[in-house]
């Protein structure tokens, strides 16, 4: 059996003189729930449709379910979910009858779930798919894919423009497959995401940043805030792991992204602040290590502009 339902290696994809994914390179276990997250335009949507086989990489190579991504097609997609937030299904259909066209095609396909998540769901059955509102279209989507019990769902912005409503039901679906099917979703809702993922990758102007698992990396951020005597140290003689430091007075206040243990971060501080007290370390949510990261990066790409000028 295979360990790894998605593995990439030095994927990139070039448009002309545009780059926009480079050098990727990550793995997705089976049976996680792997979250990409990233900036709009990170190339989030390039790294999936190249795993799906709907573009071809300039460089590098991925595999999915133990197949080279260039191999998904035909019968192979019968093992693999899809959903994007543009997902087009045929508007003149009924769900009822989009569902009895799909099921011949599914070996897989579990009459049983289909049923429970149309209810689930409340989906109208003789309703045409274009006289659905976005949140049944895609719920309908979802039953569609769902119901064949895939090997791996990939799913790209999935609850984009959703209400909220919506959004728990159609992650309560997820959630009742964990487990059995891999889950390799990118989204803009953070805080959906950090209450079921176990995998989270950051993306940004086409690099990977980081890949870990969720545990890990809400342990290694902390909101740090202390006392010192003054404002000494220089941007210059602050470690590269503190993001967005900002001074108040007399307090320093500052988001740690290589925190271990207190011990460790209060001597680090106090090498920098001698005489530092009244420290506080307080964990952080997905989103705001995503907003710490993201405006870190715009800072360091404003600057290198403005050297270069």
């Amino acid at each position: 059996m295979i360990s790894a339902s998605i593995a990439t290696h030095g994927l990139t994809r070039r448009y002309g003189s545009e780059m926009a994914l480079k050098d990727v390179t990550l793995t997705v276990e089976r049976g996680s729930v792997y979250a990409l997250v990233g900036p709009n335009g990170a190339g989030k949507t390039t790294l999936i449709q190249l795993i799906m086989n709907l573009q071809v990489a300039t460089a590098g190579s991925a595999e999915v379910l133990g197949l080279a991504s260039g191999e998904v097609r035909g019968r192979v997609l019968t093992r693999i979910g899809y959903v994007s937030e543009t997902q087009e299904m045929p508007d003149s259909m009924t769900v009822g009858g989009f569902l009895n066209f799909l099921r011949p095609f599914y070996p897989t396909w579990d009459c049983g779930l289909e049923r429970q998540l149309l209810d689930d769901f409340a989906l109208p059955m003789e309703r045409e798919l274009r006289h659905l509102s976005r949140g049944m279209r895609m719920k309908a989507a979802f039953v569609s894919t769902l119901s064949y019990r895939p090997e791996l769902l990939v799913l790209d912005e999935p609850f984009s423009g959703l209400d909220p409503l919506v959004r728990d039901e159609l992650i309560q679906g997820l959630l009742d497959r964990v487990g059995e099917t891999t889950l390799f979703l990118s989204s803009h809702d953070l805080a959906e995401i950090e209450s079921f993922a176990s995998h989270v990758g950051y993306l940004e102007q086409g690099n990977l940043l980081f890949s870990e698992e969720m545990s890990a990396l809400s342990g290694r951020f902390r909101q740090v805030e202390c006392r010192i005597d003054s404002a000494g140290a220089t941007a210059r003689d602050l470690p590269r792991a503190w993001l967005e430091v900002e001074y108040a007075g007399t307090r320093v206040r500052f988001k740690d992204s290589a925190f271990t243990t207190e011990g460790k971060a209060v001597a680090e501080i106090r090498g920098i602040f001698p005489g530092a007290s009244e420290i506080v370390f307080e964990p952080l949510s997905l989103r705001s290590i995503f907003l710490a990261n993201a405006r870190t990066n715009r800072d360091l790409r404003a600057k290198d502009l403005g050297a270069a000028r």
